[in-house]
């Protein structure tokens, strides 16, 4: 069946999503189906349902091979590597990205500027992923720390928890905790799959059809908080195999 825009509003709105909505969303663009329109449609029913107070955040992350390619990161060219509705949505006028080589953000709708603002700053988080001079990438001032810290949702469209980057969020949390005790202690890299599984199972989430992608909703700082309250007292039992 066609995805309409009426009907991908209709989806969206009963899958749990409200006027005002801070919103980040991870996506498959054929998961949907055919969309009339294409990802222009799809952005447009996002944009309408979250209405003129909603805030619309989109991983733009520049996740190539080498190092040194990322390094190279331009804010205004460098493309998104996750996705052709991220791709889409970077490129719209009117929308504003923050200035990280790797796990920049895109935004558009009310305050979109001052949220992406300052990814570059050195507060907060540390995490392996840190490179001067950006930013830290999971710190204080990063988009995706500030949407866990504001109440924001995440809206997974069609993707699994592969796609769930903030289990690194809740992992970089438990690591600089472990770091307090033990400086040189290794960083847990945590089996998405496993966290994502235990998440499933406590049911705290909206599940629903957007057009054919089966979607989760829920919220950021629930996720990520008992993602860190289930890991820390025993990290390796969630460790990547």
């Amino acid at each position: 069946m066609m995805c309409t825009l009426q009907r991908l509003v209709h989806d969206l709105e009963k899958l749990g999503i409200d006027p005002g909505d801070l919103l980040f969303i991870h996506s498959s663009f054929k998961s949907l189906g055919p969309a009339d329109g294409g990802v222009a449609t799809v952005v447009r029913a996002l944009e309408r349902v979250v209405g003129p107070r909603g805030l619309i955040l989109m991983p733009s992350f520049n996740l190539v091979d080498t190092l040194a390619g990322r390094l190279n990161f331009k804010i205004e060219s460098t493309p998104s590597t996750v996705g052709w509705i991220t791709e889409y949505f970077r490129n719209l006028p009117g929308t504003v990205r923050s200035d990280h080589y790797s796990h920049s953000v895109a935004a558009r709708g009310f305050g979109a500027a001052s949220f992406v603002a300052d990814h570059r700053r050195q507060d907060g988080l540390v995490s392996p992923w840190d490179e001067l001079p950006w930013g830290r990438t999971y710190g204080t001032h990063s988009p995706m720390y500030r949407a866990y810290q504001r109440g924001g949702k995440l809206l997974m469209l069609g993707v699994d928890y592969e796609s769930s980057t903030y289990s690194h969020i809740a992992e970089t949390i438990v690591w600089n905790r472990q770091r307090k005790r033990d400086p040189d202690g290794p960083y847990p890299h945590l089996d998405r799959h496993a966290l994502g599984a235990f998440w499933d199972g406590l049911g705290r989430m909206e599940r629903g059809l957007v057009g054919a992608a089966d979607c989760r909703l829920f919220d950021i700082a629930d996720y990520v908080d008992t993602l860190v309250t289930e890991v820390e007292p025993d990290p390796a039992a969630y460790l990547m195999r």
